[in-house]
């Protein structure tokens, strides 16, 4: 196989930025991508500081469908392939003690639109690529506060938020079951609570151990697993 290339969705800081330098260092071609080009830049300096050079930044809002078309004609000419799709970028802004009953249905639209949309959109965008060089990767960020049983546990906190993890691991779903036969290996991942901005700083994971299963499955072997949920490496469910 020709130089592997992986894109990362927000991946100038947290666990974006992890599974990109992760993957860097598995000597793969890693576009990192951010809202900000300024912030994209100081995030592949950073990562150079550490000895990896196989990165290169690229400017996308995932919200934005002139955004990602334009990635996808810079992905073209500058690689001509893409073989790695990590769908990291996402946004929580449930208010505190806001449940489903009382939800503001512009904060649940805001966040579909980045959370489960923008992920939509960039499977839409690079599937052709995929198919066209017999190989694809696709890790979808998920959440535990997508699962069923903690929604149904929970009382509905982070309602926009939950319901958004939830809709990504259905198109995970459906997605995987289009592309059998394809080698396009489609899932979805909990990264735990990890000490990020979204995380918080009382987090109980890292970074590292955050992005360790999402670059896994990443770089899953010719038929591997596809259309599943893990957590540390593990089949989890919905």
């Amino acid at each position: 196989m020709k130089q592997q290339v992986a894109l990362v969705t927000g991946s100038n800081r947290g666990i974006g930025f992890e599974i990109a330098k992760q993957l860097s260092m598995k000597k793969i071609e890693v576009i990192l991508t951010s809202r900000n080009s300024a912030n994209g830049e100081a995030a592949v300096r950073k990562i150079a500081r550490d000895g990896v050079k196989k990165v290169v930044s690229m400017e996308l809002d995932i919200s934005n469908q002139v955004s990602v078309d334009s990635l996808l004609d810079e992905v073209e000419k500058t690689f001509g392939r893409l073989d790695i799709l990590v769908n990291n970028a996402a946004i929580l802004i449930d208010k505190d003690n806001v449940t489903a009953s009382n939800a503001d249905l512009e904060t649940v639209k805001a966040t579909l639109e980045t959370n489960l949309i923008g992920a939509w959109r960039m499977c839409k965008a690079f599937i052709p690529l995929m198919k066209k060089n017999g190989y694809g990767r696709i890790v979808n960020v998920s959440s535990g506060a997508g699962e069923f049983e903690y929604m149904a546990t929970a009382g509905g906190y982070w309602p926009a938020y939950s319901v958004s993890k939830a809709s990504l691991n259905a198109l995970t779903v459906m997605l995987a079951s289009e592309l059998r036969g394809t080698n396009i290996l489609v899932n979805a991942v909990c990264p735990g609570w990890v000490r990020t901005d979204m995380g918080g700083s009382n987090a109980t994971r890292s970074v590292e151990e955050g992005a360790a299963t999402p670059v896994w499955l990443a770089t899953l072997p010719d038929g591997g697993p596809t259309g599943h949920n893990y957590y540390d490496k593990k089949q989890i469910s919905w």
